[in-house]
C-alpha cells in the first residue's frame, strides 16, 4: 500500500510537471494577449474564439501527455501499478473537467479529447512502465 501511495504521489508531481511544460511552450509559441484580464469572462471568449487550432491541439497535448508521464512514475513505483495509473489519468480528467467548466469557451473536440484520452494514456504507461512482479506473469 506504501509503495503504491508514493508511486500515486511521485505520478502527480510528474505529471504537473509534464503537463505545466507543455502548457508554458504552448503559452510561448501563442502569447495571449497583452492586458488580458483572465477574470473577465468576456476578454477570456474573445481570446479563446481567436485561438489557433495548434494551441488547442498542445493543450490536449499537455493533458495526455502529463497523464502518460505521471502514470509511468507511478506504475514503476507502484506495487499496484494499474491502480496507480488510473488515479493519475482520474485527475487529468478532474482537471479537464475544472478547466471545461471554469472556461466554457473550448472548442467540443478539445473537451471531448480532454475526457477521452487521459486514462487510456496511463494504461499504456502502466503496461509500458509497470514493474514485473517476480513469478507471476506480465499481463
Amino acid at each position: 500500500m506504501g509503495r503504491t501511495v508514493l508511486g500515486i504521489v511521485a505520478g502527480l508531481v510528474a505529471m504537473w510537471l509534464v503537463t505545466m511544460g507543455v502548457e508554458m511552450a504552448g503559452h510561448a509559441l501563442y502569447p495571449p494577449p497583452p492586458g488580458l484580464d483572465p477574470r473577465d469572462p468576456a476578454q477570456v471568449a474573445q481570446v479563446m474564439a481567436a485561438m489557433p487550432t495548434g494551441a488547442f491541439a498542445l493543450l490536449v497535448l499537455a493533458w495526455t501527455l502529463g497523464a502518460f508521464t505521471g502514470a509511468a512514475v507511478a506504475a514503476r513505483i507502484a506495487f499496484h501499478a494499474n491502480a496507480a495509473a488510473i488515479a493519475i489519468g482520474l485527475v487529468v480528467m478532474t482537471g479537464v473537467v475544472a478547466m471545461i467548466v471554469m472556461v466554457p469557451d473550448h472548442p467540443t473536440w478539445v473537451a471531448a479529447l480532454g475526457l477521452l484520452l487521459p486514462v487510456p494514456a496511463a494504461l499504456l504507461a502502466a503496461r509500458l512502465f509497470a514493474r514485473p512482479r517476480k513469478g507471476l506473469p506480465k499481463l
